[in-house]
């Protein structure tokens, strides 16, 4: 994000999948921030154990090997595209929104003009008997973000958007 909004921070966090499954954390920043605590001033939990450093750089190398920055954005850009092809004819759906493979749309009820948790969570349930997870969320409800990983296989890529946009179309019905 820092790179595609060409932002140099003051600090970055990172941890999570950082190391596989690993627990390990890391900030890093500018030398003059990074310098300022005195000894055993900063540190954490999830500092790095040989073993989470090790399997950082494991991650890191299959990042750069199978190319997954690249493969996120190219899997953000067929949902993108796929949301913007139901919205034509789906006015309900309102934004769609997200860089790379992290994306959202948000969904209002078009007669009210108000945020419509209603329709996203019927689109969560159907798509939910459809075996597709879904999660909602935002200050209204009425958000669904999608979370998948990258290393998803195209053909189940392919059969969670056909419900998706399935599950769309009959929530709208309802």
């Amino acid at each position: 994000a820092m790179e595609h909004h060409d932002v140099a921070p003051d600090l970055t966090t990172m941890a999570k999948s950082l190391a596989g499954g690993f627990p390990l954390s890391a900030v890093t920043g500018r030398a003059e921030i990074m310098d300022a605590p005195g000894p055993g001033g900063l540190g954490g939990t999830y500092g790095g154990s040989p073993i989470g450093v090790a399997a950082a750089h494991a991650v890191l190398d299959v990042i750069e090997e199978e190319k997954l920055c690249e493969r996120a954005n190219a899997l953000g850009a067929r949902l993108k595209q796929r949301l913007a092809s139901i919205r034509e004819d789906v006015p309900e759906i309102v934004d769609i929104r997200g860089p790379g493979f992290m994306n959202a749309i948000e969904f209002n009820d078009v007669k009210k003009g108000l945020p419509s948790a209603e329709l996203a969570n019927a689109v969560r349930l159907k798509a939910l008997d459809k075996g597709l997870i879904l999660l909602t969320c935002g200050v209204y409800g009425n958000v669904i973000r999608f979370l998948s990983p990258i290393t998803i296989q195209d053909g189940v890529m392919t059969e969670a958007l056909d419900i998706l946009e399935t599950s769309i179309r009959e929530a709208r019905a309802a």
